[in-house]
């Protein structure tokens, strides 16, 4: 695929940055190189090679799910403008 100048245009507009014609000329070039090495790579024969999430193995540390309470109900009480028998209290608004 080649990269030209409408094409950077394009890009730069979808992007919403604002480039001149001569910044649009110095970019084409180099966005065809990169284009052309993401070519290169679609060339390498990857059939041998396992996939990877990372390139160092990395293992989670992992804790059982426990379900608590959490244990501070009566700390998040204490916060509130009413409450009752351990729950919020809060006004009837359906008559």
């Amino acid at each position: 695929m080649s990269v030209d100048i409408a094409t950077v245009k394009k890009i730069a507009s979808l992007a919403r940055i604002a480039i001149t014609e001569e910044e649009a000329a110095r970019i084409a070039p180099e966005l065809d190189n990169i284009m052309g090495w993401i070519e290169q790579l679609g060339e390498v024969d990857t059939s041998d090679v396992a996939p990877m999430t990372a390139v160092i193995p990395n293992h989670l540390r992992l804790r059982d799910d426990v379900v608590t309470d959490g244990g501070v109900r009566d700390a998040v009480l204490s916060n509130a403008p009413q409450a009752e028998h351990g729950f919020f209290t809060v006004p009837k608004v359906i008559e």
